[in-house]
């Protein structure tokens, strides 16, 4: 990344979903940095207590609003919509103090409708989108402004790895009605980050090429 943008890049490992580790990482960040001007909690996944690497990509095996274990439950919940919180808290209150920031959550649109499959994972995004909406209106007074970005089927390698690609999708990539490219999410980003939006603030913005229309 340094050697593609010319920029110099700090990569600080950290547990997120342990709130001592995430001030360790801010710390560290802080340290070497002076300051943090943008804030994107990129973390999360419906991922369960077999990790990444488990069977199905690491799905809870019962991943239903009913079945699914209390351990998976907690994994899932932890990993999506504590972390963003924890990350918030430790960063928001310095740009709070400077009366300027730009904080961006990802959900997703599994967070906008009912599901009977992967229920945890679209509670917890439905938090994430309402847990938005509220810090954007604490923050607002102090001019940080606080949005959702909400992907849609996206060509991640994770995304690939857990069979959600169907060959129509894979097709017809390039196209409204095809999967988005990662690029996609990060333009939708970049947007709330740059002064494109400094008037914007407490949106969730779905990046689904139209795949739901309905109010977020």
């Amino acid at each position: 990344m340094a050697a593609r943008t010319g920029r110099r890049v700090l990569a600080v490992p950290a547990d997120l979903t342990r709130p001592d580790a995430v001030q360790a990482a801010v710390a560290r960040i802080r340290a070497e940095y002076g300051r943090i001007d943008i804030l994107v909690n990129n973390a999360g996944g419906d991922i369960g207590t077999a990790g990444a690497s488990g069977p199905g990509g690491g799905k809870p095996p019962k991943n239903d609003g009913v079945f699914v274990s209390l351990e998976d439950v907690h994994a899932v919940i932890d990993r999506n919509l504590l972390s963003c919180i924890y990350v918030c808290r430790e960063v928001a209150p310095e740009m709070i103090a400077r009366k300027s920031g730009r904080i961006v959550t990802l959900g997703s649109v599994a967070g906008l409708n009912g599901r009977a499959d992967g229920v945890m994972y679209a509670t917890a995004k439905a938090a994430v989108h309402e847990y938005t909406r509220c810090l954007a209106a604490q923050l607002r007074p102090y001019n940080v402004t606080v949005n959702c970005v909400a992907p849609g089927g996206t060509m991640t390698a994770r995304f690939v790895a857990t069979g959600q690609a169907n060959p129509r999708g894979v097709d017809q990539i390039g196209t409204l009605e095809g999967y988005g490219q990662p690029e996609d999410i990060a333009r939708a980003v970049e947007y709330f980050v740059t002064d494109a939006g400094r008037h914007v603030s407490g949106q969730v913005l779905r990046v689904d090429g139209g795949d739901q229309t309905w109010p977020a």
